[in-house]
């Protein structure tokens, strides 16, 4: 079972980031919770230590400006763009125009508690045959801490922090999302931990997309990994 290798794995680590970036409407009734974070607190809850637990969709977070690639060259995580506040930025790595620019903004919430960690864990779903967009919105924005060595030549900040993807999806191309966001991540340069990587997908049938198979894919999800039985 993918959830037995991830939490023996975690059992290791002291300081644990999950990010989740699945959503659903506020209003829905009942509260639904997508299932990649329903998982998320499954795990943190099975682990009976302190695991941060940020869900990505709920935070203030302004899109990535592209600063890699403009006309003047790539600009994205110069010193000069440093956001100076100890309270947002107590590791004085923290270097986003994007947060610079928007006061508000709230992608410090997330570099604070990733820069603290030993062990980060992204929770994504699948979307039209990609990452949903918070998870694509967030991994544009830390953009910065992966230009620092490959581009700017500095010291790779992230290569003691093991990192890892678990993908949540119905009917398509959940492994090829998984095999690119690992290879992201290593450039990125975190260790990328296969025991905290994995992918479950419903169905292999692509053309399926009725209403009762999406209603067996929440209840058979909640049965192989949450342990609620039907």
């Amino acid at each position: 079972m993918y959830t037995e290798q991830t939490l023996q794995y975690l059992q290791q680590k002291k300081k644990i980031l999950f990010l989740t970036t699945s959503n659903r409407w506020s209003g829905e009734e009942g509260g639904e919770t997508p299932k990649s974070t329903q998982l998320a607190q499954y795990l943190k809850n099975q682990l009976k230590k302190k695991v941060t637990n940020i869900d990505v969709p709920k935070l203030n977070l302004y899109p990535c400006e592209g600063n890699v690639s403009t006309e003047r060259g790539n600009s994205c995580g110069q010193k000069k763009a440093l956001l100076h506040d100890l309270e947002k930025n107590p590791s004085g790595q923290h270097r986003c125009w994007a947060s610079l620019n928007n006061p508000n903004d709230e992608l410090w919430k997330i570099s604070k508690a990733l820069l603290e960690s030993d062990a980060v864990v992204f929770f994504t779903s699948v979307r039209w045959g990609q990452t949903n967009a918070y998870y694509q919105k967030l991994i544009e924005r830390l953009t910065w801490l992966e230009n620092r060595h490959s581009t700017l030549g500095e010291d790779n900040i992230l290569e003691k922090i093991d990192a890892g993807i678990i993908v949540i999806g119905q009917n398509w191309h959940g492994k090829e999302v998984l095999g690119t966001q690992k290879q992201v991540l290593s450039y990125f340069g975190f260790k990328v931990i296969d025991d905290l990587c994995w992918n479950w997908q419903y169905s292999e049938n692509v053309t399926d997309e009725s209403d009762a198979s999406y209603a067996k894919a929440a209840r058979a999800f909640k049965k192989t990994f949450l342990q609620v039985l039907d």
